[in-house]
């Protein structure tokens, strides 16, 4: 166990349940990758019990075709150490992870990726570094073992992108090895793409954050489920982490503002013309001034009240939270012996 992760004072009560509570749950989201599991299970029960670290693994089945969920629900019903949660369909790598993250119970969590490109060796590294303080460790793939077009180019595009725009500067935003405190992911609601962005929901979240270089081994089996298509995706969700780091509590001061521009454009233009028609005696019914301060006028009123909804939505997210993004058909755990 690890003694970092555990406070130095307890009762006797709470030591008797904390000894009952795994150090660490490594989260992996898995589609399609049956030939990879079973390397990548023995990698990660090998390693963490060499470092006589308690965990629990948690295997995300996304919608898998190739057999991977009948493989994780075997494994977990004749292992200990294995929790297998199957999705009903392919919801996408973030609604996996969010899943991992709602049934993990460790002190820490710590995810990668299924295809063995992640080294389950670096994890032990990651959970000392975060003992130094931080709540949030992420991996760095200094050596790259990616094809240079279709993964390296665009991720270099994307991760310079994301540390201007969020402020957060670490180099691998598309790592997925990762380890943070437990108390960190349950105060994260991930939707859409935003998997990729921990760091900076995290960021917002007032975590500490560091990186730390890992290894990245060339893919053993099956094919890359990411490319240059996801770029478009990418930068729709860079959008909203914009907002939610700037305007997030508080919607009404980006469209609020927006629509008193807008409307004070609309006026000032409309005074114009009223001077021109009444002080100068010219027509402005065939005027293109004319039907732009009408649309100004007409935005401004729509991005005021757009500002206003979305200050009543932002009260409700916040007072809600309840409604997950995912569907669970099954959970498959062995209850009698555990870890």
């Amino acid at each position: 166990m690890r003694s970092g992760l555990i406070p130095e004072r307890m009762s006797e009560e709470n030591q008797a349940i904390s000894a009952n509570v795994p150090a660490v749950s490594v989260v992996v989201p898995v589609r399609d990758e049956v030939e990879s599991l079973p390397h990548l299970l023995e990698a990660i029960a090998s390693t963490l019990s060499n470092s006589q670290i308690s965990y629990e693994i948690i295997c995300v089945d996304d919608g898998s075709t190739d057999g991977s969920a009948e493989f994780l629900k075997a494994q977990a019903q004749s292992r200990s150490d294995l929790k297998a949660v199957i999705l009903r369909r392919n919801y996408g790598q973030t609604a996996a992870m969010s899943a991992g993250f709602n049934y993990a119970v460790g002190k820490a969590v710590v995810t990668l990726d299924a295809d063995l490109q992640n080294d389950p060796a670096d994890i032990p590294m990651l959970l000392a570094k975060l003992d130094e303080g931080y709540d949030l460790v992420s991996g760095w793939r200094q050596k790259r073992q990616d094809g240079a077009v279709n993964r390296l180019l665009p991720s270099k595009i994307a991760n310079w992108l994301i540390r201007r725009t969020t402020s957060v500067y670490i180099h691998d935003y598309g790592c997925s090895l990762k380890a943070y405190r437990s108390e960190l992911v349950a105060d994260m609601h991930l939707y859409g793409e935003l998997h990729r962005f921990l760091p900076a929901l995290a960021y917002i979240e007032g975590a500490r954050i560091t990186e730390m270089p890992v290894r990245h081994h060339a893919r053993r089996f099956g094919r890359s489920k990411y490319g240059i298509s996801r770029t478009f995706r990418v930068l729709m969700d860079l959008l909203t982490i914009l907002f939610m780091k700037k305007f997030l509590t508080r919607p009404m001061h980006v469209f609020g503002l927006l629509g008193l521009i807008s409307m004070a454009l609309g006026v000032g233009i409309g005074i114009y013309l009223t001077f021109v028609k009444f002080a100068l005696g010219e027509m402005i019914g065939n005027r293109p001034l004319l039907i732009l301060a009408v649309l100004l006028l007409v935005t401004g009123v729509q991005l005021f009240c757009f500002g206003l909804l979305a200050e009543l939505l932002m009260r409700t997210y916040h007072e809600s939270q309840g409604r997950p993004i995912y569907r669970v058909r099954e959970v498959v755990e062995n209850k009698n012996n555990p870890t």
